[in-house]
């Protein structure tokens, strides 16, 4: 089979319960319905236990995962979203405000990359200008004067090339949120949701704790921009993610971040809702260790973390 068309055996039981939907609900349709249900659970559990590096790529880049949005709705309560950088404009790309999570009051930043294609056009696939990493920022020092926890979620290709953005100054407004999130004095929680596209990813990605989605991806460059500098071969995309370890367990391995979030089975798609109680339940933990932490000890503990990345013993 086409390693990119994994998914069809799972299409295709869908197809065969949706089908059955109509068909009554006497006893042996229900019997039916219920041996499909369990043969999708059982095939999911096998064909998402024995996924590639590039079909884990194509995962995170699934149109139905759940985006902050979702974690929002799901997560959180009383969300009041805060529009713009104060210098230029606002950035769709990038949602950002103060909410209530479990009766704590927290930040809460994250990439946006749109459903449909009208919102795929105002969020501009979740690539973020410099504004949206300019507000982020504004959004995070604001928590900070509240003495408030900041959770960030990432899920983007990366920061957007064009040229109005290079010119309002795109790789110092990510330079400035690194430089900036690294000395911040409240808990940063970070998680990789779904792509965690180079620069533009890791300014929202400096925090105490990291953490990223059992099928998610955090890398410099994706796959085939890495195959098209190395080989000029898109199709050498494949051999490119297994080569550049995006995965959530090579990025584990090599301590890039701290700990791996289970999904559902199946993948965070198939049930955002669960995902996001997922999720928070391990943020609630994180914030709970954080909480022992004073200001200096936030500060020193992130600054420790980052500088000791890449660094081996003989």
């Amino acid at each position: 089979m086409n390693e990119e068309l994994f998914e069809e055996p799972i299409h295709d039981l869908e197809r065969k319960i949706e089908a059955l939907s109509g068909t009554g609900d006497d006893n042996a349709t229900r019997s039916k319905r219920a041996q499909l249900e369990k043969e999708l659970e059982k095939v999911r559990t096998n064909i998402y236990g024995n996924l590639s590096s590039w079909q884990k790529t194509l995962v995170a880049r699934h149109p139905k995962r759940p985006y902050t949005s979702d974690y929002l709705k799901h997560m959180v309560e009383d969300f009041v979203e805060i529009h713009g950088d104060r210098r230029y404009s606002d950035d769709p790309a990038i949602v950002a405000g103060m909410a209530l999570f479990r009766d704590r009051s927290v930040a809460v930043i994250g990439h946006q990359k749109g459903r449909d294609t009208k919102e795929k056009i105002y969020r501009n696939f979740g690539m973020p200008r410099p504004e949206g990493y300019r507000k982020a920022l504004r959004i995070m020092k604001l928590a900070e004067k509240f003495g408030r926890p900041i959770f960030t979620f990432i899920d983007t290709p990366g920061a957007y090339p064009g040229i109005g953005a290079e010119e309002r100054g795109q790789a110092e407004a990510i330079a400035y949120n690194l430089r900036e999130m690294a000395k911040l004095k409240v808990p940063v929680l970070v998680t990789v949701t779904g792509e965690g596209g180079s620069g533009g990813a890791l300014a929202l990605g400096i925090g105490n704790r990291v953490n990223i989605l059992e099928y998610a991806t955090y890398s410099v460059i994706s796959p085939e921009g890495c195959a098209a500098i190395l080989w000029k071969d898109p199709k050498m995309s494949k051999v490119a993610a297994k080569a550049m370890k995006v995965t959530a367990p090579d990025l584990k391995a090599l301590d890039i971040v701290d700990e791996i979030i289970p999904e559902v089975p199946g993948g965070a798609h198939v049930d955002p809702e669960k995902q996001a109680v997922i999720v928070a339940d391990v943020l609630e933990r994180q914030l709970d260790e954080l909480s022992a932490l004073d200001a200096g000890e936030l500060v020193r503990q992130r600054y420790d973390r980052f500088r000791s990345l890449g660094v081996y013993e003989g």
